[in-house]
């Protein structure tokens, strides 16, 4: 398991959580890295922690849940380690559950956080009667309203190329920040469709020149991950 890696703008690790609140989306089996033992959790978390260096100014903190899975313990570590290395700017991960709470860990921090929300789809019908995420929201813009950066995933069997494409439109028209991932087969019945990942990945190869959107061909493009090659946002 690599949990620590370093990004053209930021330094990024992956640290263990308590259990996601929800845990049922349809397309995810990455829950298996949560624990309940929260002194294992917080012993690993400061571990990694002690990798962070400020080197680029920024760190991105992302878990298999949202960061309110993270004990208090671990949060504390992040912010020492935000302090000591001078760091201004701070992603972290929550589901659309949390949304109400997100200033409690802007004040906690103190610094500009860009949270990140894992729509996977702005079709509500895809994104919870078949992914099951348990997001209910309107729009892109009702999004917004709450979070800076949205992650996309793109290549899943059903999903259609004007679906991937006014996702895409929406995330470009509301939002500073964002991540598109292509979809890895696992251990769920969800299917990879390949056709149209390859037209994804051609008629959208421009988006890899901007700079604030990240493009993950791979799982792994981030540097994190476990044995198996495996990672998702919540």
């Amino acid at each position: 398991m690599n949990r620590y890696s370093v990004l053209h703008n930021r330094e990024i690790v992956l640290l263990k959580s308590k259990p996601c609140f929800w845990g049922q989306c349809s397309f995810c089996d990455y829950i298996e890295d949560n624990a309940v033992n929260i002194e294992e959790i917080n012993s690993l978390n400061v571990a990694v922690l002690r990798k962070i260096t400020g080197k680029k100014g920024a760190l991105e903190v992302i878990n298999s849940g949202s960061c309110f899975e993270l004990p208090h313990e671990s949060l504390m570590a992040v912010k020492e380690v935000v302090t000591a290395g001078h760091i201004k700017k701070l992603y972290l991960e929550s589901h659309w559950h949390y949304r109400n709470r997100l200033e409690e860990i802007r004040s906690f921090f103190g610094i500009p956080v860009i949270f990140k929300i894992g729509v996977e789809t702005f079709d509500n019908d895809f994104r919870n009667n078949h992914l099951n995420k348990n997001a209910y929201f309107k729009d892109a813009a009702e999004v917004k309203k709450y979070f800076d950066s949205v992650c996309l995933m793109v290549g899943i069997k059903g999903q259609t190329k004007e679906m991937v494409s006014k996702d895409i439109a929406l995330l470009l028209q509301y939002f500073d920040y964002g991540t598109i991932n292509i979809f890895t087969e696992n251990t769920t019945p969800i299917q990879r469709d390949d056709t149209l990942i390859s037209w994804f990945i051609k008629e959208y190869e421009y988006l890899k020149h901007k700079p604030d959107i990240d493009v993950l061909i791979e799982n792994t493009d981030f540097g994190v991950g476990n044995e198996r090659g495996e990672l998702v946002h919540e």
